[in-house]
């Protein structure tokens, strides 16, 4: 490839960024009362909305509806093609009905319309022609219309489907914060992906429990600590006192520290080597907040200590099971 053609396909590449740029900066101001008018009928919907769209439009109409549905606002999407073909059927007199089409004329969704308004459903037009059809008929009109599209030949929708992109995205994060959506929220939309273990997931669903703690008693030695860290393989132990009550932890760092030192780990006490006052955690702490706290106390090669109201151990972790967990 020649430096010809290189410079231009980068001034080609520039170009429709900055055409499809310029179509966004100018929806800040089409978000008025119409804009408005549409979340409230969404917000005071007992039922779903329901996006349709043809063509491209369709696609930008499925991501919207999935962007809606996992922000707190119950959504699918309805191909036009196959709801006069029976998926109408999907439709409730509860719903609001978002429709998709720059030019407010695509035949498939014109069909559906009288079976729309028989319902009595709040129809949503997002289109780039305010004199259409689609928006005459339509409850609310939301502006999509864009000065050019990007693409040279002025056929393949692009900036005008980057518009109702951020039309979209910009209605559902309106209700989200209408509706005071939490990241609990969020989290349990997506239980499968990262953010949902982040966010779901506790201390006590991670932890090692029973014979998998690493724990000796304050009159341990320290090989006996040293046994223990080695066969459960968090790199620290608990160590606890007569009542069974965390007294301490020995960790690696604990036992270096101990080694310089010079000592006979056969006859030496855990007690004048441990680390007392530990950081600790509860079961019911977020895995999120315990990859904090390693990081802030610096611990990450340890682990945690997971105590209960009488500070009694019931189980341990640490960054590797956090990792494997995909909470990191």
């Amino acid at each position: 490839m020649s430096r010809m053609e290189q410079d231009q396909l980068i001034a080609a590449g520039r170009r429709v960024i900055g055409i499809e740029a310029d179509a966004v900066a100018t929806l800040q101001a089409r978000i008025n009362e119409d804009f408005a008018c549409a979340a409230g009928h969404i917000l005071a919907c007992t039922g779903r909305v329901v996006v349709t769209g043809m063509g491209k439009s369709g696609h930008i109409g499925g991501k919207i509806a999935a962007t809606l549905a996992s922000t707190g606002t119950p959504a699918f999407f309805v191909h036009p093609g196959e709801a006069s073909h029976g998926d109408l059927g999907m439709l409730t007199s509860e719903d609001v009905v978002i429709a998709l089409s720059y030019s407010g004329e695509t035949g498939e969704i014109l069909t559906i319309l009288p079976l729309i308004k028989r319902l009595g459903i709040p129809l949503i037009a997002l289109t780039g022609g305010a004199d259409s059809t689609l928006a005459q008929r339509a409850d609310v009109y939301i502006d999509g219309s864009v000065k050019a599209e990007a693409c040279p030949l002025h056929l393949a929708p692009t900036a005008s489907t980057t518009a109702a992109l951020v039309l979209g995205d910009a209605l559902a994060v309106a209700l989200l914060e209408a509706r005071e959506f939490t990241t609990e929220d969020f989290a349990r939309s997506h239980p499968g992906g990262t953010l949902g273990q982040r966010l779901l997931l506790t201390v006590g669903d991670l932890m090692h429990t029973g014979a998998e703690m690493p724990v000796v008693t304050l009159d341990a030695s320290l090989r006996a600590a040293l046994l223990e860290m080695t066969t459960k393989g968090l790199g620290m132990t608990g160590v606890v006192d007569p009542d069974g009550r965390l007294a301490g932890v020995f960790t690696d760092g604990d036992l270096r520290r101990a080694l310089d030192e010079d000592i006979n780990i056969n006859t030496a006490g855990i007690a004048s080597h441990m680390t007392q006052n530990p950081v600790t955690a509860s079961t019911d702490m977020m895995a999120a907040e315990a990859i904090r706290l390693l990081e802030e106390k610096r611990i990450g090669g340890g682990g945690l200590v997971i105590v209960d109201p009488d500070n009694r151990p019931v189980g341990a972790l640490n960054m590797q099971d956090l990792l494997k967990a995909n909470v990191i």
